[in-house]
């Protein structure tokens, strides 16, 4: 089987195959991007290292540096100096489409692999993460039952912070609860004692945290400081629950995290058999990735089903590999992993995790069954994804 060498960067050998990697490990996300740098790279380590394919991969990558507007261009400048038709990466919403454009005029595909706010589709996007019936509804049936009805809602002041929270208030207002407040703060912003003080004295049931990075970091901790000066504020009685809050996260705040919920499709801690094989895979090629998340997984996930595709169709086809990823299912590290054939999007089982002081999660909730994603939220039934409620119990491995 024979394999097209892309680009002048190449060096000469076997059968080569470019992999754009696009992640930003600098600024307000930085630490969400190395989690995809990381995962896309291990993937592409472990598949080289294994003789089962006829070809190997090489990574294109480039680093935005938190630059939204520079995306577009080291996009394009991956396509054109390595001919890479498949790209893994970008962490934001807004950095996702910006590339679009080029996506569609160069005939390339996205493997996006981030949760995100929903109502997008395009044929040049693989939605690996998760999209709103699979994250913010099933959290927020959760949570709603167990603590009240009447949030506030924070958020970077940006697409992700904007949608999300949208959604939330829809979800509140339909139980007949009242959203207390809704605030914003730049992206990277870390004054929010205001907000905090907000928080004091409105007492809402939850706190929706939609903050990215350093914003989201520096709530955390101010909240931790409230809830020692009042234990109203501690997470048993107030949680801040959040959609893309992970284990590399919580595990620099340790015991000031310690209860608080996220949800994800993944957990580092999942006491699998399968989830043990990979985190050793995962220590072996990204020893420096000191906790791993859905963030790193799911990039994991999008190079390997890129490079089944291409193995099974023989061919460097965007569309021959979408194919092959509707038709069959992954091995993930936390289940089968198939794409949605109408959406582009993941089918994924909605978790419910709760911090621990160490930064793992305990997973207190699962889906039923793998949740079909509905990223425009069609289906009213599907706004009530129902979870499973499981004890409040450390998972022993």
């Amino acid at each position: 089987m024979g394999f097209l060498h892309w680009g002048s960067n190449l060096e000469p050998g076997p059968d080569k195959i470019a992999i754009g990697v696009l992640f930003s490990t600098r600024g307000s996300y930085a630490s969400l991007g190395r989690e995809g740098l990381h995962g896309a790279l291990t993937a592409i380590a472990e598949i080289n290292a294994d003789a089962v394919h006829p070809f190997k991969l090489v990574a294109a990558t480039r680093d935005p540096a938190g630059n939204t507007e520079a995306y577009a261009g080291l996009c394009r400048d991956i396509i054109d100096t390595s001919g890479a038709r498949f790209i893994v990466g970008c962490t934001t919403s807004w950095s996702r489409k910006e590339v679009i454009p080029v996506l569609e005029r160069t005939g390339t595909q996205l493997w996006y692999p981030c949760p995100y706010e929903g109502f997008e589709g395009n044929d040049h996007v693989v939605y690996v993460g998760a999209c709103p019936n699979q994250h913010i509804l099933p959290l927020l049936a959760f949570v709603l039952e167990r603590f009240g009805h009447d949030p506030l809602l924070v958020g970077s002041n940006y697409i992700w912070g904007w949608e999300t929270n949208r959604i939330a208030r829809e979800q509140v207002e339909r139980q007949g609860g009242t959203v207390r407040g809704e605030r914003f703060v730049p992206l990277g912003d870390t004054d929010i004692g205001h907000i905090i003080e907000e928080v004091r004295l409105k007492r809402p049931d939850f706190i929706l945290n939609t903050l990215i990075g350093p914003s989201s970091q520096a709530f955390l901790e101010a909240y931790w400081a409230l809830g020692q000066a009042d234990p109203a504020f501690a997470p048993e009685h107030r949680p801040i629950i959040s959609c893309n809050w992970t284990e590399g996260e919580a595990a620099a705040l340790g015991p000031k995290a310690a209860g608080h919920l996220t949800v994800a499709p993944y957990f580092e801690a999942a006491p699998t058999a399968a989830n043990h094989a990979f985190l050793a895979t995962a220590r072996r090629f990204a020893p420096a990735q000191s906790r791993v998340s859905a963030f790193f997984v799911q990039a994991y996930a999008a190079v390997h089903m890129i490079a089944r595709g291409i193995a099974a169709s023989g061919r460097v086809d965007a569309a021959a590999v979408l194919d092959d990823a509707k038709a069959t299912s992954y091995a993930a590290p936390f289940g089968p992993l198939r794409i949605h054939a109408e959406t582009n999007h993941a089918i994924l089982t909605p978790q419910i995790g709760r911090a621990r002081a160490d930064g793992a999660f305990d997973v207190v909730s699962r889906a039923d069954s793998p949740v079909v994603p509905d990223p425009y939220l069609v289906h009213a039934e599907r706004r009530q994804a129902p979870v499973r409620q499981q004890p409040y119990l450390r998972v022993v491995t």
